[in-house]
């Protein structure tokens, strides 16, 4: 599937392509070889088709994504080094890397603490005790699967989209159990919300941190989408309401309480939010600075935690029944537990395909696929197609390599990307993370033939989402072709 995907791609790249190596004008007043149509390039695109076709297989093969990519960037730029050292240019190759890799720091940092403070959140029992509530509530299988969309709609755009399905996700097993229909009908429900609901925030998904980060759409800009993402959410989760069970499962009991300095940490939170935005909209730095600066609002207060830590087991009130619900005085915050157990496979994993596809961008292949796509095709169509690759790609590199072009596009053209990028991954199971995570959580319930089944409704939604995008921001256009 990868395969084919890339194929149409490859083909437009080699048939344009100038044979032979040849020598032209770089930015900046220099010189760089034209790779697109000799050994190098093609040998630089098998690798990486090879390193991602591993990736889309990780559920199979159990190989952790990250490892395929690193390996396909190194070998990439290796051979790249080795090509442009041969013919004289020693510094080229490694200007290049070195923007790629700045570009790859302000993510990753931004990133690990924003993970931080999830996993900080979810120590203090802040999502389970949110689980609990919901799956006790004694609500109908119809208002389980509309509250867990709505609740996976605005939350991903603070939390990250994966987090976000697995908690619903957890909600909806606990409650539907063995009802098949309603669990796969509920997830699929949760992968689009979560999708949607982080295409309108700069920390809904990487994609729009991405845009976000580089400066091409302020802050404010991104919320012009909210109208476009509930569509999107919407038209799909009112079709499938319908073929939801009316059954209405017994209301039960447990207590699970929030452990010390929860309220605390999600206020960190929303300021460390603040101080990333106030960073890069008024002081004009990365906002990755903004969120290490909160990082350190997390630590210090850690610090308080661990200094003001009483042990239960010293207090004449300690029950060893209720040893797990007092685990918060038992065992001291500790920030860097936290900081250890972020994604660290996500995050070499963002390093491996940003490597690649600058290194493919270095070679040529992404300024032909900017002329053809945008240049032939036009904006309109070339960013909806966006949308459609990013259902069987990750829309990671997706956007990496639009960033990487630089199009001229008007503003509205910009916000159309983030969205279909955002969005599209929701057509198809495996076009995001919340999807793969969910086919785990839920094996043999929610599967990729369950949401074949109703991608027509999906797409009918993502088609939706894009005229109610030019209808309610056509302002953003500015009379710019189509």
């Amino acid at each position: 599937m990868i395969k084919s995907s890339y194929r149409l791609f490859f083909l437009v790249f080699m048939v344009l392509g100038i044979p032979g190596i040849a020598l032209a004008s770089g930015a900046g007043g220099g010189n760089h070889l034209d790779l697109t149509s000799s050994w190098v390039g093609y040998a630089s695109l098998l690798i990486f088709v090879v390193a991602y076709g591993f990736v889309m297989a990780e559920e199979y093969t159990h190989m952790r994504k990250s490892k395929p990519v690193l390996l396909a960037a190194g070998i990439i730029w290796g051979i790249i080094g080795w090509i442009y050292a041969s013919h004289g240019f020693t510094h080229a190759a490694e200007i290049a890397v070195r923007h790629n890799i700045l570009e790859y720091a302000e993510l990753f940092l931004f990133l690990l603490v924003a993970m931080t403070y999830i996993n900080a959140m979810e120590e203090r029992q802040v999502f389970e005790t949110l689980r609990v509530k919901l799956v006790c509530a004694g609500f109908s299988l119809r208002k389980i699967f509309w509250l867990t969309g709505v609740l996976a709609f605005f939350i991903s755009p603070v939390a990250d989209n994966l987090t976000t399905a697995l908690l619903m996700c957890a909600v909806v097993m606990a409650i539907g159990k063995d009802n098949v229909k309603f669990i796969s009908l509920a997830c699929i429900n949760i992968v689009v919300a979560a999708n949607a609901g982080g295409a309108f925030s700069p920390f809904g998904d990487i994609t729009t941190l991405m845009v976000w980060q580089k400066g091409i759409v302020s802050f404010g800009t991104f919320f012009n989408l909210f109208i476009p993402s509930v569509v999107n959410w919407l038209v799909p989760a009112v079709i499938m309401s319908f073929a939801v069970p009316k059954i209405n499962p017994a209301a039960c009991e447990i207590d699970v309480t929030l452990k010390r300095g929860a309220f605390v940490v999600i206020g960190l939170f929303l300021l460390t939010i603040t101080t990333a935005v106030s960073f890069h909209n008024f002081l004009h730095l990365p906002p990755m600075m903004g969120m290490m600066t909160g990082l350190a609002y997390l630590k210090l207060y850690g610090f308080y935690l661990k200094k003001t830590h009483k042990n239960g087991k010293d207090s004449p009130a300690y029950d060893p029944e209720k040893a797990d619900e007092r685990i918060g005085d038992t065992v001291a915050f500790d920030v860097f537990r936290n900081i250890a157990r972020a994604e660290w496979d996500t995050l070499m994993f963002f390093y491996g395909v940003i490597l690649c596809v600058g290194g493919l961008g270095f070679i040529g292949y992404l300024g032909m696929a900017s002329q053809v796509m945008y240049g032939d095709w036009g904006p309109t169509t070339a960013n909806i197609l966006v949308g459609g690759l990013s259902a069987i790609v990750d829309n990671i590199p997706v956007m990496f390599a639009v960033l990487s072009m630089q199009p001229d596009m008007s503003m509205g053209h910009w916000l159309l990307v983030t969205l279909t990028a955002g969005v599209g991954g929701s057509m198809l199971s495996i076009g995001s993370a919340a999807g793969v995570a969910l086919m785990g959580q839920a094996r043999g319930m929610y599967t990729f033939g369950g949401h074949m089944k109703w991608m027509p409704v999906i797409a009918l939604g993502y088609g939706a989402s894009i005229a109610v995008h030019f209808l309610v921001n056509a302002r953003f256009f500015d009379g710019v072709p189509l």
